[in-house]
């Protein structure tokens, strides 16, 4: 799969007499007590999605999602159901074509205002951020860590949600405290960072650095369970241990060949996205497949339902 990666992409879907809510990469059918939650091959790179898509991107994000889903089992409650076609209501269940391996029948719930990030270590935004004022979403580190690096402990950053277009931001624990109320902002936080540790300390058995991450959740029947994507190079950083260095950007199993080409051509991170050359497409899909190999231990199957 790594040479000559099938190119077609699913951009959008379209259901006849049913009309979805686009975000970024999914179409989201609302089934009334019940969500279809498809994940498309759109791709957005500083919040800006681009004119074509990965190929597979959606597929693998999906069955991503799903191995974590089971990993958790018994852990937290999340909002799958079913990834299983057959049992999607009709139309749904007649599309196979269009949502094979890419789509999951969730529970719907009030999804919570903010995002719940977990940091191990210390990059991107946090980087920069640390640079200039030795913080990290206004929490201070210690003195001298370098790009990379391994944090002391793990930090909870929450955000708010961007609109379409438009930028996360981050917020202190105490303001997520006034958005949601202290015991969901309490729960979500320590939720957050357990499942980050586990997971963490799954991937690191499979050759994988968890960097960092972000989580939903969302309210169904009272309760507060895990909702969207969970540990996907869309919503992670990953990056191979046996490649890993601190002092310097690593290599990693998301969306950076995609992020790296913007900047060479100075893209300007707003307005329409741009068309991708076939090749920075093909090395990225790759990159997914790879994060999902490693991770599961499975050959990934494109047509796999």
């Amino acid at each position: 799969m790594k040479e000559g990666i099938i190119m077609e992409t699913v951009l959008q879907t379209n259901i006849a007499g049913m009309e979805p809510s686009r975000g970024k990469v999914r179409d989201i059918y609302d089934l009334g007590d019940k969500l279809l939650i498809v994940a498309t091959d759109r791709i957005s790179a500083f919040d800006v999605i681009m004119a074509n898509g990965i190929p597979c991107k959606g597929i693998i994000l999906t069955q991503i999602s799903r191995f974590w889903f089971d990993f958790l089992s018994g852990e937290v409650e999340h909002h799958l159901i079913s990834d299983d076609i057959k049992s999607f209501p009709e139309p749904f269940c007649n599309h196979a074509e269009q949502l094979a391996g890419r789509s999951m029948l969730v529970k719907k719930g009030e999804v919570l205002p903010i995002e719940c990030v977990v940091r191990g270590y210390l990059a991107g935004s946090g980087w920069a951020e640390y640079k200039d004022s030795g913080t990290v979403c206004g929490q201070k580190l210690p003195a001298g860590l370098t790009q990379c690096q391994k944090l002391p402990e793990l930090i909870f950053t929450p955000a708010t949600k961007a609109e379409r277009g438009e930028h996360d931001e981050n917020i202190s624990f105490e303001r997520s405290v006034q958005i949601i109320g202290q015991e969901s902002a309490t729960y979500v936080r320590d939720e957050s960072i357990e499942i980050f540790k586990k997971a963490s300390a799954y991937a690191e058995s499979k050759g994988i650095i968890l960097s960092d991450t972000k989580f939903e959740w969302g309210v169904v029947e009272g309760k507060i369970i895990l909702v969207d994507e969970v540990l996907t190079p869309d919503s992670s950083r990953f990056w191979p241990a046996d490649k890993y260095e601190a002092g310097r950007d690593q290599e990693s199993f998301d969306k950076q060949f995609v992020r790296n080409y913007l900047e060479s051509i100075n893209f300007d991170k707003s307005g329409p996205g741009v068309e991708l050359p076939d090749d920075i497409r093909q090395k990225t899909s790759a990159k997914y497949i790879e994060a999902y190999e490693q991770l599961t231990g499975r050959k990934f199957q494109k047509d796999a339902n």
